[in-house]
């Protein structure tokens, strides 16, 4: 029984809940800027470079003349598919351009937290002993 209340106690705590929230929003974040890569800024890219698609760059390993990757790997050849790596290579820069992006934006956010008034200094234990003597004086 110990062992299961264990476990409770770390998956509920902050930090492991905060985490499992991140790697969902970082899923779902992934997927946005993966289509902003390949539907959006490739075909700019593309057009920009004279109408080539990364995706279908490869090296033909094997025998035969393939126009497209597609039809390279439906024939079944042995192909080095470097055009699909830079592709993954332009995602990778950009998704983490914009995690960095968020980041610095959440930490501007993040409002530092007001230092406590200290509270006003009391007496000194010397001063309280100078007080009860004069009182028990009087």
């Amino acid at each position: 029984m110990g062992f299961i209340s264990e476990f409770k106690e770390f998956a509920m705590k902050g930090n492991v809940m905060d985490m499992a929230v991140g790697v969902i929003i970082g899923g779902a974040f992934g997927k946005i800027i993966s289509s902003l890569v390949s539907d959006v800024l490739m075909p700019l890219i593309g057009k920009a470079t004279g109408g080539v698609s990364f995706v279908d760059l490869f090296v033909n390993l094997g025998d035969g003349e393939y126009k497209t990757l597609a039809e390279a790997q439906e024939a079944g050849a042995a192909v080095l598919a470097y055009g699909q790596f830079i592709q993954n290579i332009i995602d990778f820069i950009i998704i983490a351009f914009c995690i960095f992006l968020m980041i610095k934006g959440m930490n501007k956010m993040k409002k530092e937290k007001p230092a406590e008034p200290e509270a006003p200094a009391g007496p000194t234990q010397e001063e309280l002993l100078t007080e009860i003597r004069d009182l028990l004086k009087k």
